[in-house]
């Protein structure tokens, strides 16, 4: 069998940064591979085109290109001209691709779409209370709908998709997985003062409410440190650094202990949950966090949201504990 991901993001060197979507893609590409699975990965939106077999899986970069007009179309059109290439070429025999913003609306191939749910932008733009563009909507539903399969990665995900899109479509769960010889349990850092955040700086992740923690947090305990991880992006509503955001709401003690080493590659984030006492990722808005599955792994102290999907990983009694105010 020959499985083909497509996606717009992959953990590589020739690829931009890359979230919790291409990390779960890149972990079961190369476990089907090792199984035997023939593996394709598609990956649209890069700066250039490039063909490449590495790790006995097959790479294909395909460049992003402007229109002056209809841009949102026109692209799609051109990826499936050469995804159908692909397809034939390499006689692929199935496609998954994500849900954001619906890329595959208005592509139809020859072999099943499997769509897999790893957050619309429908969905977290409920989650979040806003807007969405209307077009990223009227994508996104079109995609879901003209899908051959649709997966979850968890039931809070695809239960509030189809309520958000106004669907009718069954689903099959599917949590995201990690390799977990990757992120073995490790004493270190067990008597540890640092506070570990790791993942995009966003407003949705809960960034802003950490630095309110924080500032608690050094109030009583004057050695703890607070290590932030990840790549900074503008804020949705103030249209500047959401880093930027986070400091200025800082205490002048909770200023001087933390510390931000911006966006590391993946390999080198396990050294970073080892050094930890502890993990807090307080997120508003999630699918099935890789972060939380990555620490959870490695038997970190991890302090989470208790919302919308986290029921599914934090298990009270098995997992973790449950506090409901």
């Amino acid at each position: 069998m020959h499985v083909a991901y497509l996606t717009p993001e992959y953990p590589h060197p020739f690829c931009p940064a890359s979230g919790g979507l291409g990390t779960s893609i890149k972990n079961m590409a190369e476990a089907l591979s090792i199984q035997g699975v023939q593996v394709s990965v598609i990956i649209y939106g890069q700066k250039e085109d490039r063909n490449f077999h590495e790790a006995g899986i097959d790479f294909y970069f395909i460049e992003q290109k402007a229109f002056f007009i209809g841009g949102w179309f026109f692209y799609r059109k051109k990826l499936q001209k050469t995804i159908s290439k692909i397809i034939r070429s390499k006689r692929i025999d199935l496609i998954e691709a994500p849900d954001w913003t619906g890329i595959t609306a208005f592509m139809r191939f020859s072999i099943p779409v499997v769509i897999r749910l790893n957050g619309t932008d429908a969905y977290f733009c409920a989650l979040d209370n806003r807007k969405q563009k209307l077009k990223n909507r009227m994508f996104e539903r079109l995609a879901l709908k003209n899908a051959d399969e649709i997966i979850a990665v968890s039931e809070f995900t695809g239960r509030k998709t189809m309520e958000v899109l106004s669907l009718k479509r069954n689903y099959t769960v599917i949590p995201n997985s990690i390799r977990t010889d990757d992120f073995l349990p490790s004493d270190k850092g067990k008597l540890s003062n640092t506070i570990l955040y790791f993942g995009t700086i966003i407003r949705k992740k809960g960034v802003l409410e950490l630095a309110q923690i924080f500032n608690y947090t050094v109030n009583i305990y004057e050695d703890a440190n607070l290590l932030m991880v990840g790549r900074d992006v503008e804020d949705i509503f103030e249209k500047r650094s959401t880093l930027e955001l986070f400091k200025e709401l800082l205490s002048e003690k909770a200023l001087m202990n933390f510390q931000y080493i911006g966006a590391l590659e993946y390999k080198l984030i396990k050294e970073k949950i080892e050094q930890a006492g502890v993990v807090v990722l307080p997120s508003f808005a999630e699918a099935l966090p890789m972060t939380w599955l990555e620490s959870m792994a490695m038997e970190k102290a991890l302090i989470t949201s208790n919302i919308g999907w986290a029921p599914e990983v934090m298990i009270d009694g098995e997992t973790g504990f449950r506090r409901i105010k």
